[in-house]
């Protein structure tokens, strides 16, 4: 244990190297890509090269150089990772009348309503802000809440 604290005392560099790949995996693995430990790897990447070049000298300076760097990487990384974890919205799936059009046999309102598919009634509620679709028009669903149909003007 003594040799592996003499090594990174003597390589101060590698040692922000080892936080670096300790924090990617942790993240990586088992944070699932929720981001802190991405920041902190970031700034001690950044650590670890200020070092090798000379430009940070001492522990307390490579302290800080790790905290300034780590927070200015996650004031500048933060939104534009979450629009990129959001991005991949997947589409609603879990019944395949979703995305159907479907005829209006009873007027559908947000409380009430009823379309017909295959010869059958079901009841049917707009899910959008709108006042009413008249029997004969169309709509398309939109999501499946059990036998109810949630869905909007065609």
């Amino acid at each position: 244990m003594g040799n592996i604290v003499d090594y990174f005392v003597q390589n101060p560099a590698h040692l922000f190297y080892t936080i670096t790949g300790v924090c990617l995996v942790l993240e990586l693995g088992v944070l699932g890509m929720s981001g802190p430990l991405l920041f902190v790897a970031l700034g001690s990447l950044l650590t670890g090269i200020a070092i090798s070049l000379g430009l940070v000298n001492g522990w307390e300076m490579a302290i800080l150089s790790l905290g300034i760097l780590t927070a200015i990487s996650a004031l500048l990384l933060w939104k534009p990772f979450k629009r990129f974890q959001n991005a991949a919205v997947v589409p609603d799936t879990s019944s395949d009348m979703i995305g159907r059009v479907l005829p209006v046999s009873q007027v559908v309102t947000r409380d009430q309503g009823a379309v017909s598919y295959s010869g059958i009634e079901w009841q049917a509620r707009l899910k959008e802000e709108a006042n009413s679709v008249a029997v004969g028009d169309r709509v398309r669903v939109l999501a499946v809440d059990g036998s109810l149909l949630l869905v909007q003007a065609e």
